[in-house]
């Protein structure tokens, strides 16, 4: 593997631009129960410089996180009885993901079987930048060969225990991946070389083909629920702008989420710090950031 340890710019924005210029993010995200992480991932995504953003969500849960979110537009879909992405929502999505830059599928879904097939159907369907975490990355991990089927340039990002089921792992006990995090990353790499995963944790690695960063920041106070959804967006937002590859908005969207955590810490202590501390840190780690790279 070859390391990389230089980041991308941030570059300088032109005076004659508009919302369109900087991407559009569409988030498939969120069940009955869990509409914090849809929230969570659709904010992050505008905080991350995207223009726009679409939050698809099951239809009977619209009217909660359209309250929760301002500044995101919100898409009702068709739902299961469970109140979780539908099969039948397949085509609308597909419809909408021709106006997006970057489609990100995962945060809070569920394990629903319906959704399942969803995402499944999804991936052979949609082309583009397609970005999967949490239960997107759950449902590949039940299909052994479905991320060969994939149209679409694909992120993805798991925990551990997430990573153990993609790579078919055996669990007894503790995360296999844990303690074995560089050997895991090169196999997932020489198997899925069109891929690009982000592998969370302590000093989170990215990965694609035979190159791989190792981040710098972050601290214990970040291994808090909602954390890896604020991750997602940022990411996602990084991405749909067009000046970073799928490698360089993986590697500095942990860079800079690490980077919030750490601002957010000296806030909060690591005790109490929340995932919307991380969010609410993030405009100060893009300015901590810019100054660094024109240094």
């Amino acid at each position: 593997m070859r390391r990389i340890r230089t980041l991308p710019p941030l570059p300088k924005r032109k005076a004659d631009t508009h919302k369109g210029t900087y991407g559009r993010v569409l988030i498939l995200a969120g069940s009955v129960g869990m509409t914090g992480a849809a929230c969570l991932a659709a904010r992050a995504a505008l905080r991350g410089g995207a223009g726009l953003v679409t939050l698809g969500i099951p239809k009977s849960l619209n009217t909660i996180v359209a309250s929760k979110l301002t500044c995101v537009m919100t898409r009702p879909l068709p739902e299961t009885r469970e109140q979780s992405l539908s099969l039948k929502a397949g085509q609308e999505i597909a419809e909408m993901s021709q106006n997006a830059q970057v489609v990100a599928l995962g945060p809070g879904l569920s394990q629903n079987p319906d959704t399942k097939r969803l995402v499944l159907w999804l991936l052979e369907n949609l082309d583009g930048h397609l970005l999967l975490d949490a239960d997107g990355i759950n449902a590949v991990a039940g299909e052994p060969g479905a991320l060969n089927r994939v149209k679409a340039q694909v992120i993805l990002t798991p925990h551990p225990g997430e990573m153990d089921r993609l790579m078919g792992f055996d669990r007894t006990g503790s995360s296999r991946t844990s303690s074995r995090r560089l050997k895991a990353v090169t196999e997932f790499a020489k198997e899925y070389p069109h891929a690009t995963l982000v592998l969370k944790g302590h000093k989170s690695l990215v990965v694609h083909k035979d190159k791989l960063y190792e981040n710098t920041t972050g601290n214990p106070g970040m291994a808090s629920a909602g954390t890896g959804d604020v991750l997602t967006g940022l990411i996602a937002g990084l991405w749909a702008q067009g000046w970073a590859s799928a490698f360089e908005a993986s590697a500095l969207g942990v860079y800079l989420h690490g980077l919030a955590g750490d601002l957010a810490h000296d806030v909060t202590g690591e005790y109490s710090l929340i995932a919307t501390d991380v969010l609410d840190a993030l405009p100060g780690a893009f300015i901590a950031y810019g100054k660094k790279d024109r240094k």
